[in-house]
């Protein structure tokens, strides 16, 4: 055997012993949509805490009276407001089924008007499933 077949045999003997590498993160964006109600709720006076990227949670209002589909949205338990009425209802169903659901902070810009100064994108993890030894 050369020594170059000598290596190749190696480095495949090596990589066939090697752990797998762990799975890649899958994410798809279900909805990217402003805050609705940023004035309204608590966003104000913790604005300047926010920042793009952090994590909100998305919490389902089934028994709101202004929206069957109400989708309120928090920032470390602080409410900020809600998904828009108009962009809830695939939200909201997707939540009542039990879907694991996360939400991110997309974009934050002083705007004159209040609707846009906030983007959230809604993601579901569609990492696969890695059984347990």
């Amino acid at each position: 055997m050369t020594s170059r077949a000598a290596v190749f045999a190696l480095s495949g003997l090596l990589a066939a012993l090697s752990p797998p590498a762990p799975a890649a993160e899958a994410l798809i964006l279900v909805q990217r949509s402003p805050l609705a109600g940023l004035r309204h709720y608590e966003a104000r006076g913790i604005w300047r805490d926010l920042h793009a990227g952090d994590r909100l949670e998305i919490v389902r209002e089934r028994e709101n009276p202004h929206d069957a589909n109400a989708v309120r949205v928090e920032w470390r338990g602080r409410k900020l407001g809600y998904l828009p009425r108009a962009d809830n209802a695939a939200v909201a169903r997707q939540l009542d089924r039990g879907t694991p659901l996360e939400a991110r902070i997309a974009v934050l810009k002083e705007n004159r008007n209040r609707s846009l100064r906030l983007e959230l994108e809604v993601i579901s993890d569609a990492s696969p499933v890695t059984p347990n030894p």
